[in-house]
């Protein structure tokens, strides 16, 4: 559970407001995520293969004159946290309708401001998670009863991980059918547009 404390995400206000090159986007978002990785000494977070994957991709707008913008660095946050779930694919699906409507847009509802309403559940949602944990966890100790003194520790440890494992083996399930959502919707919401440009014309 303490180990959930090293859960941080990046705030808006501390991603650099200049253009960055790209080994200046590697060595910030290795400072500041290093921490959430398994091996912090040896996992890298970000390597110029990586970016330059996303951009072919789709994933990431292109650089200008070889810098990326905060808007880049969101989208790389983003991709991030996205990756160890879901494919590429999907997170094209989930990133692109969001790159195209307010990559570097002035308004009151940009990337940025998407970025700080999404992230600012963390809290709430890291207190859920430590309950529940909890939960499972004591469910997992009244496994076993019956088993030999010396496995007895071992079976439950493996019940707690199976019950952890299923959690995110459902929520995996549920968040590909929102995706598979999240792309008819925004498909439809495109079509409609092109039918309004076209009624205009």
């Amino acid at each position: 559970i303490e180990s959930l404390g090293r859960i941080h995400h990046i705030k808006l206000e501390d991603i650099p407001n200049i253009d960055l090159y790209m080994d200046q986007v590697t060595t910030f978002m290795e400072s500041r995520l290093k921490n959430t990785t398994r091996n912090p000494g040896e996992d890298k977070i970000l390597t110029k293969t990586m970016i330059n994957n996303y951009a072919k991709n789709d994933l990431l707008p292109p650089p200008v004159k070889k810098k990326y913008s905060k808007e880049h660095l969101i989208l790389l946050i983003f991709i991030y946290y996205y990756k160890g779930i879901l494919s590429i694919n999907d997170i094209q699906i989930l990133l692109k309708p969001l790159t195209e409507k307010y990559f570097q847009t002035n308004g009151d509802l940009n990337l940025g401001s998407i970025y700080e309403e999404v992230f600012s559940l963390e809290k709430t949602e890291v207190e859920d998670l430590k309950e529940d944990i909890i939960k499972k966890f004591t469910t997992s100790r009244d496994t076993f009863k019956n088993a030999p003194e010396e496995d007895r520790e071992i079976l439950q440890l493996f019940s707690f991980i199976s019950m952890l494992s299923y959690d995110v083996y459902v929520k995996r399930l549920l968040i590909e059918k929102m995706v598979d959502s999240f792309k008819s919707a925004t498909a439809n919401d495109s079509n409609n547009a092109q039918s309004d440009g076209n009624s205009r014309k």
